[in-house]
């Protein structure tokens, strides 16, 4: 078994979280599956931002854990859920880290959306 590496961040690679402070809501195949004012921003380096919304504030009927798993040496292991809605399935399209490592703790608990296997994650700011 090899070891998983673990980094920190830092100025060569900063992770930011913070609350979205606006309504964000996630809609597939033209509903709704994820409606929170709960959200948090992760700015990791120069990646794009990512939502990561409460698991409470997602529709629970259209996630289906999948066996899939990655590891990020900054946040820690990831497992994936399937977005299901209907007969449409998009495989391991939600990441969650049950266990982040101790410098992105805030995110357990949440967890975001590939953009490419949704219609859109909308944030409503003055909503």
């Amino acid at each position: 078994m090899t070891d998983k590496q673990v980094l920190l961040p830092g100025p060569d690679h900063p992770i930011t979280i913070e609350p979205t402070g606006a309504r964000v809501t996630v809609t597939v195949a033209g509903k709704v599956v994820a409606d929170t004012v709960n959200a948090l921003t992760l700015q990791e380096a120069s990646y794009p931002p990512v939502q990561y919304v409460p698991l409470a504030d997602i529709d629970p009927a259209v996630l289906h854990h999948s066996d899939h798993t990655t590891h990020c040496p900054y946040k820690g292991d990831a497992a994936y859920f399937d977005l299901q809605l209907g007969d449409s399935v998009a495989p391991n399209a939600v990441w969650t880290y049950a266990a982040p490592h101790d410098a992105v703790a805030s995110i357990e608990g949440y967890a975001a959306f590939y953009p490419k296997h949704v219609d859109a994650i909308e944030i409503h700011n003055g909503s």
